[in-house]
């Protein structure tokens, strides 16, 4: 009886720290996945390849091979339904939330709402992303591609420099912040970034048209959804 008059008293204290979320959560969730077979891990990496050479169809067949039990599995799943537009991705995301890879999850239900144009959607599942990996550069850019989207402007600076500074060869993160600043008719400092990170015309180019969407009060809501990283990116290394 005592035992469980102390359990009972831990839950209750843990409940003032854990952001509104039950205080059990954190106590049931895995700290880490299931480890893997090496056969599993082969099988993985060859899918991750076929998606990072856009072959979606045949990555997805490899991962139909393993078992679904598996968080890895359901993640790279998720996501290649993602690319490819299919509904299965949003249920397969929401399933991992909670579990050893609920930021990734979280990461992913934000691009899916960017993709539609939900950036009230998106903003809170990336917030949430960032919140459990403050470090992970793809997610500190997709956040700021979201405010952009809102025309939240300081707080999209903000993000792009930090997945900038995480890691110095963004150019996707250095993209979105020229697109950002020929939004703001900065044009000096956008060649200057430009220069420095040895951006393409092509890039600038593309920088140039998205600042320009912006600006049409039409698209303002929606910019093109190709701003998102891991639309073109490969997964995370953490889960690799």
């Amino acid at each position: 009886m005592k035992l469980l008059i102390i359990v009972a008293s831990l839950l209750l204290l843990g409940g003032c720290a854990t952001d509104g979320q039950a205080p059990w959560t954190s106590l049931l969730s895995p700290a880490s996945c299931s480890k893997l077979t090496s056969e599993q891990e082969l099988a993985l990496n060859l899918a991750d390849d076929l998606a990072n050479d856009d072959k979606l169809h045949a990555s997805l067949a490899n991962l139909q091979s393993l078992p679904d039990n598996l968080s890895e599995v359901r993640l790279r799943k998720a996501k290649v339904y993602r690319l490819l537009g299919r509904n299965e991705a949003e249920p397969l995301y929401r399933s991992l939330l909670g579990g050893c890879l609920t930021a990734q999850a979280e990461h992913g239900l934000g691009q899916l709402y960017a993709a539609r144009g939900d950036n009230g959607q998106a903003q809170a599942h990336l917030q949430r992303a960032v919140r459990l990996a403050p470090t992970d550069e793809k997610i500190r850019n997709d956040l700021g591609v979201v405010y952009l989207n809102q025309l939240r402007l300081n707080e999209a600076r903000f993000e792009f420099l930090t997945a900038i500074e995480l890691t110095q060869d963004n150019q996707l993160a250095t993209l979105n912040m020229v697109t950002l600043l020929l939004y703001q008719n900065n044009w000096q400092q956008a060649a200057e970034i430009v220069s420095r990170s040895k951006l393409t015309p092509e890039q600038f180019t593309e920088a140039r048209q998205r600042a320009e969407k912006l600006k049409t009060p039409i698209n303002a809501k929606a910019a093109p959804g190709d701003q998102v990283a891991a639309v073109i990116d490969p997964l995370p290394p953490s889960v690799k």
